[in-house]
């Protein structure tokens, strides 16, 4: 019967292309699962900031230590570190999502908004982004929103608050540029290490 031989074998077809896409999102999702093993481990083998300051403080690697109260802590892993690059915007970030849409390498993306509360810098579709691209964190001297489902994702986020209002999309910022807020001077290729007591930066790595 030529019409049951061409529908056998168009169910054949489609069972066969479901299979090879059921493999396929398992690999994904294996894949994914790896990379948020190892980084969640590895934020967790990195010593406390205290135990770091106690070994270093006075080393030539020079620790700069973030004036505190000012951050407030988002992500679900309050523990990163990472070599820095930055951005430098007003309230408005393009530039913020470029430089996350690439990537990260286990860097941290240091974001100086000027200390803005208006507008939110950085909202979950942009953090969504730096998850992808294996950015160990972000710090925003301004605002970020979508905080609840931020708190969910495998990043760390230093913000001065939150606030429901996106950003303008008006002035592309810079990138790659020294930036200073907090008492603190934030230049590309430093290291920056953060957990629930603050943020501290250095010349060097510090960290075995």
């Amino acid at each position: 019967n030529p019409q049951g031989n061409k529908q056998q074998l168009s169910i054949m077809t489609m069972m066969t292309t479901i299979s090879v896409t059921c493999r396929h999102i398992s690999r994904l999702a294996s894949k994914v699962s790896t990379i948020n093993f190892i980084r969640m481990n590895s934020s967790i083998a990195i010593p406390s900031l205290a135990d770091l300051c106690d070994d270093h403080i006075s080393s030539p690697q020079r620790l700069s230590v973030i004036e505190p109260g000012l951050f407030s802590t988002y992500g679900n892993l309050p523990r990163f570190h990472g070599q820095v690059e930055t951005v430098r915007c007003f309230e408005s970030n393009p530039m913020v999502r470029t430089v996350l849409s690439s990537p990260g390498k286990n860097r941290v993306l240091v974001v100086d908004g000027g200390g803005s509360k208006r507008v939110a810098i950085l909202g979950d579709q942009i953090a969504k982004l730096a998850v992808d691209n294996c950015w160990a964190g972000v710090i925003v001297n301004g605002c970020i929103r979508d905080s609840a489902i931020i708190n969910g994702l495998n990043i760390g986020v230093k913000a001065l608050g939150t606030h429901p209002v996106k950003s303008l999309k008006t002035h592309p910022g810079e990138r790659g540029v020294p930036v200073n807020f907090a008492g603190v001077e934030f230049v590309p290729g430093q290291w920056v290490y953060s957990d629930e007591d603050g943020i501290v930066v250095s010349n060097e790595a510090i960290h075995e």
